[in-house]
C-alpha cells in the first residue's frame, strides 16, 4: 500500500529562561526530528516575543514555525514529544489543506511572473 504524505505546520514555543544556547539547541533538536521523519519546506524563527499571558510565570517565549511534509504518523508523535520535553511551552501542529498549498503556489508564481515582466520593461524605459 502508498503511504500518504501530507503537509503540515508546526509551531511550538521554546522557554528562553535557559538562555540563548539552550534555546538553539532545542530549535536544532526538533527541525532534527522532523528532518529525519520528513522533508521540511521552510522554518520561520520568529524569535523571542511577549506571550498573549504568562505560562508558569514565564511572560517571554521564543517562536519557531516549521512547515513540513511527512506520513500520516508522524504529527502525533511529535506533539507527544513535544509534550515530554520541558523546555518546549506550548506547541501545535496543523494539517495543512493541500488545496489551499497548490493556491498558495499558484498565486506565488503569478507574483513572480509579474515581477518579472515589470522588471523588464523598466530598463527599456530608462534607456530612452
Amino acid at each position: 500500500m502508498e503511504k500518504v504524505i501530507n503537509s503540515y505546520e508546526a509551531l511550538f514555543i521554546v522557554n528562553c529562561e535557559n538562555g540563548e544556547e539552550a534555546v538553539k539547541a532545542t530549535v536544532n533538536k526538533f527541525t532534527g526530528l522532523v528532518a529525519e521523519n520528513g522533508t521540511i519546506e521552510t522554518v520561520n524563527e520568529w524569535g523571542k516575543r511577549r506571550l498573549a499571558y504568562p505560562i508558569d510565570d514565564i511572560p517571554e517565549g521564543y517562536y519557531v514555525v516549521v512547515n513540513f511534509k511527512s506520513e500520516a504518523d508522524f504529527p502525533a508523535e511529535l506533539e507527544r514529544i513535544f509534550n515530554i520535553d520541558e523546555s518546549i511551552m506550548r506547541s501545535m501542529v496543523v494539517k495543512i489543506d493541500p488545496k489551499k498549498v497548490a493556491a498558495k503556489a499558484a498565486k506565488e508564481a503569478e507574483v513572480a511572473v509579474k515581477e518579472e515582466a515589470t522588471a523588464e520593461a523598466e530598463p527599456a524605459a530608462d534607456a530612452e
